[in-house]
C-alpha cells in the first residue's frame, strides 16, 4: 500500500477487540480455532501423523496467541546450506532492525521465580553465564494505564501498561501486547487497506499472465457464501499450515500448475519440544509476569526458556501427562503406565486441573538442529478417498519426537521447583514431536527444481506470486521465529518496485 498499490487482505479468522478475547482458556468455544463445530477462537490445534502443532488464527494471526518473544537467531541458525549461500544474517540485519521498531521490541521489565529457578538450573550444568533476559513485544508503561500511541509519532491506536498476568497466550484483554493488528494492519488500514474477515481462501487461479482469481468462501454463519477478487498480485501469508495446503490445492486442481514439486518439502518444528513442571506446593503461583521472559543455552544448538499462563488459564493441561524417557526396547506408552502404577499419586495430582496454571511452569525447547519432513496432499483411505494434508517423515534428519536434554532439563527444572515433570500426551502416546513454530514448505532457491520461491519471495512460474510468512523459513531458528518471520516478509516487500 505504502508503494501505491490497492490492497485487500483476506483472513479466515475473526476479529478482535481486547475484551473481545476470554479471561480463560477453559471457555473453549472463544480460545479455540475449530470452524467446523462453531468454535472461533484464536488458537488452532493441528495432528497430523509426525506432528502437533499449535498456530494461531484470527486477523492479526499467530501474533494474538504467541508468547510475545522477539529475537534475533544465534549465528548456527544461518549455517543451513538451503538459505543459499552464506550472508544472510547479515543481509537481513537491516529488516531486522527495521522489525524491531514496527514490533516495538523491548528488554522484558519483569524477572519471574521460574526464570531465576531456571538460571540456577543452568548455574549447575556450567553454563550461567548464557541465562538472558529476553526481548519482548509489550508495552509496559505504567501498569493499566492507557496513552496515546507510544510508537508511531500518535498514529497508531491508544495502550495500556501491561499489568503483567500472565494471559498472553489465551489473547491480550489489556491492549499491552504489540500484535499485529495494533501496528501493521492498523497503519495498513489508514493507508486505505481493506480487511476481510472470516473469509476463507479455496483457490487462486492464474487466469492469464497477469491476473489472477482468488475465490473465497465466508466461513462464519450457516451459508458459507461464496466470492471471487480478480487481482494482478497475490501474496501467500497463512503461514505453514494455511500456505501450504492452499498451494497443494491450486498445484493438484490445475489452478496454479506450475509450482514447484519441492511444495511441502523441508517442514520443521523449531526441533522443538514442550513440556512443563507441575509443582507439589499449594501456596505457589507460576501465572503472574509476560508468558515467556527469559532463557538460556544449554549447549551451542539448543535454547530453553519457561513459559506461563494467566491464572485460570489451565486448559492446555488436557495436552499434558507424565515424563518417561524413551526406551530402546519398551514402548514409552509401557514406560507411562509403569510410571503411574509406581506413582499413582503424581498422576491423580497431573489429572488435577483446579489450580493448574498457577502451579505449572511451561518448559519449551527449541534447537538448530537441522531435521526435516514433508507436507504431502493426497486421498487418504479413513477419509473414504478424500483429500487431506498431512506429513512425511521419511527423511534421512528425522524430526524428533523425543529430545533427552529436554527432558534433562525439564527434571532439573522439577527438582528446583519441588515438583513433577510433564510432557505432551501426543509425544508420549504417538510418538509425534510438539511444536508452537512450524517453519518451512516453500523454501528459497536459485530455480524451481530446489524450491517453491526465488529469493525475492517470487513464487517460480508466475509473475505478482509471493509467498511471505513462516513457510519460507528455510532452516530450524532455535529461538521464537517471529522477528525472523517479520524480517524476511519485510525483506521480500523491498524488493517489490513502487507501482507507477
Amino acid at each position: 500500500s505504502e508503494k501505491g498499490y490497492k490492497v485487500a487482505v483476506i483472513e479466515q479468522g475473526k476479529r478482535y477487540q481486547s475484551t473481545d478475547f476470554p479471561k480463560t482458556n477453559w471457555n473453549f468455544r472463544k480460545y479455540f480455532w475449530m470452524p467446523k463445530i462453531g468454535f472461533y477462537g484464536i488458537q488452532a490445534l493441528t495432528l497430523l501423523k509426525d506432528v502437533f502443532i499449535l498456530h494461531g488464527a484470527g486477523v492479526g494471526g499467530g501474533s494474538l496467541v504467541y508468547a510475545n518473544n522477539l529475537l534475533v537467531p544465534p549465528d548456527e541458525a544461518f549455517d543451513n546450506p538451503l538459505w543459499g549461500g552464506p550472508g544472510w544474517k547479515d543481509k537481513l540485519s537491516p529488516y531486522y532492525e527495521k522489525a524491531k521498531v514496527m514490533l516495538g521490541v523491548t528488554k522484558s521489565e519483569v524477572i519471574t521465580h521460574a526464570d531465576e529457578l531456571l538460571k540456577e538450573c543452568a548455574e549447575d550444568a556450567g553454563v550461567g553465564d548464557t541465562f538472558h533476559v529476553n526481548d519482548v513485544g509489550v508495552y509496559f508503561g505504567d501498569p493499566g494505564k492507557k496513552v496515546s500511541d507510544p510508537y508511531f509519532n500518535g498514529k497508531g491506536p491508544d495502550r495500556t501498561g501491561c499489568i503483567l498476568c500472565g494471559g498472553c497466550m489465551v489473547g491480550c484483554r489489556h491492549g499491552a501486547k504489540n500484535t499485529l493488528d495494533l501496528n501493521y494492519l492498523y497503519l495498513a488500514e489508514k493507508l486505505g487497506v481493506d480487511i476481510i474477515p472470516e473469509t476463507k481462501v479455496i483457490d487462486v487461479k492464474s487466469v492469464d499472465s497477469n491476473k489472477y482469481k482468488v475465490s473465497v468462501k465466508k466461513i462464519t454463519g450457516i451459508l458459507n457464501r461464496k466470492k471471487q477478487y480478480y487481482t494482478s498480485g497475490v501474496f501467500f501469508s497463512g503461514g505453514v499450515m494455511g500456505t501450504v495446503k492452499l498451494l497443494h490445492q491450486c498445484k493438484l486442481n490445475g489452478s496454479l500448475p506450475k509450482i514447484s514439486h519441492q511444495l511441502g518439502n523441508f517442514v520443521r518444528t523449531n526441533s522443538e519440544a514442550i513440556q512443563g513442571v507441575v509443582s507439589r506446593g499449594k501456596d505457589v503461583d507460576f501465572s503472574k509476569g509476560l508468558a515467556i521472559t527469559s532463557g538460556i543455552y544449554p549447549d551451542n544448538n539448543t535454547h530453553i526458556e519457561t513459559c506461563r499462563y494467566g491464572k485460570g488459564q489451565g486448559a492446555m493441561s488436557l495436552l499434558a501427562t507424565l515424563l518417561v524417557d524413551r526406551h530402546d526396547y519398551i514402548p514409552r506408552p509401557i514406560l507411562w503406565v509403569w510410571k503411574i502404577i509406581r506413582n499413582p499419586f503424581v498422576f491423580l495430582r497431573s489429572i488435577n486441573p483446579i489450580g493448574i496454571s498457577e502451579k505449572s511452569t511451561y518448559v519449551l525447547v527449541m534447537q538448530t538442529i537441522s531435521n526435516y519432513m514433508r507436507f504431502d496432499y493426497k486421498r487418504r483411505w479413513w477419509r473414504l478417498g478424500g483429500k487431506s494434508m498431512n506429513s512425511n517423515c521419511d527423511t534421512d534428519q528425522k524430526v524428533p519426537a523425543y529430545i533427552p536434554i529436554a527432558n534433562e532439563y525439564t527434571r532439573r527444572l522439577a527438582h528446583k521447583i519441588g515438583g513433577d515433570p510433564a510432557a505432551s500426551i501426543t509425544e508420549i502416546f504417538l510418538n509425534t514431536s510438539t511444536t508452537a513454530h512450524i517453519l518451512g514448505g516453500c523454501v528459497m532457491a536459485d530455480a524451481p527444481e530446489n524450491g517453491v520461491i526465488d529469493y525475492k519471495g517470487r513464487v517460480f512460474g508466475y509473475d505478482n506470486l509471493y509467498i511471505a510468512d513462516g513457510s519460507i523459513v528455510p532452516a530450524n531458528l532455535g529461538v521464537n521465529p517471529s522477528l525472523t518471520i517479520t524480517a524476511m516478509s519485510e525483506y521480500i516487500l523491498d524488493q517489490i518496485p513502487s507501482k507507477g
